[in-house]
This record gives C-alpha cells, sequence and structure tokens, in this order.
C-alpha cells in the first residue's frame, strides 16, 4: 500500500496518508487564495481513517496548521481529510488533478487542466 508522507516547514508537524486519494483537485476560491497566499490550492482528499498527524496542530476554521511555522497541513470535513499536496515530500508528486473549482475566479493567464473537470463554483454535494 502506497503511503504518502508530509510534513510543515519547520519539521515540527508529520502527516501521513495511506492508499490512494478519493480525489485531486485545485480550488481559486477567495479562500483557498487567501490561505495559500498564491492564486490557488493544490489538494488530495483522503478517508479520514486513512490519515494521521503527529505534532502540534492549530486548528482555524476546520484548517489545520503549524502554530510555529504557520503552514497549512490539512483540513477535516467528516469523514474525509482534505491534504495540502504542497506539503507532499515527494515532489513531484504524481498527482493530477480531476477537477478545479471556482474557476471563475482562476486568474486569466491560468488555463484550464486538461481532463479535469471545472465548476464555476463549488462541486455538487456528493450523493
Amino acid at each position: 500500500m502506497t503511503i504518502r508522507t508530509g510534513q510543515c516547514l519547520c519539521g515540527q508537524a508529520r502527516l501521513a496518508a495511506e492508499g490512494e486519494p478519493i480525489r485531486i483537485g485545485i480550488c481559486h476560491c477567495t479562500d483557498c487564495r487567501k490561505e495559500s497566499g498564491s492564486a490557488f490550492t493544490f489538494y488530495a482528499v483522503w478517508p479520514s481513517d486513512r490519515v494521521r498527524h503527529t505534532g502540534q496542530t492549530t486548528e482555524h476554521r476546520g484548517q489545520h496548521f503549524c502554530p510555529h511555522c504557520g503552514a497549512r497541513l490539512f483540513g477535516r470535513d467528516g469523514d474525509e481529510t482534505e491534504v495540502k499536496a504542497g506539503i507532499l515530500s515527494d515532489a513531484p508528486t504524481g498527482l493530477v488533478p480531476g477537477y478545479e473549482l471556482w474557476v471563475k475566479r482562476r486568474e486569466p493567464w491560468l488555463r484550464p487542466i486538461p481532463g479535469a473537470e471545472q465548476f464555476q463554483e463549488n462541486r455538487p454535494p456528493r450523493g
């Protein structure tokens, strides 16, 4: 079974995700832009029972980050954990986004990811 590991900038908080992610995406929404300090956030989602973390994290609105260096690590939403793909140790990760959210806020100089589903805002609720 594949295990992907990652850590914050200072190495105090670490994460391991088992198996392949449920889905991989990027988001151009205002919150993700502010949180990442960039034009979008790149993330992968695993079942929460497949993601473990060690070290101290602080949580704000469901997003966990290192209280020492400020690196964003993951967010939990029920039975799913959204891992910020930029924290993963192996780069490039080999993870390819299957969808883009909030494309109406995508910077005009960014092109759509070939083959990725495009959503003007959020994905429809899963059901």
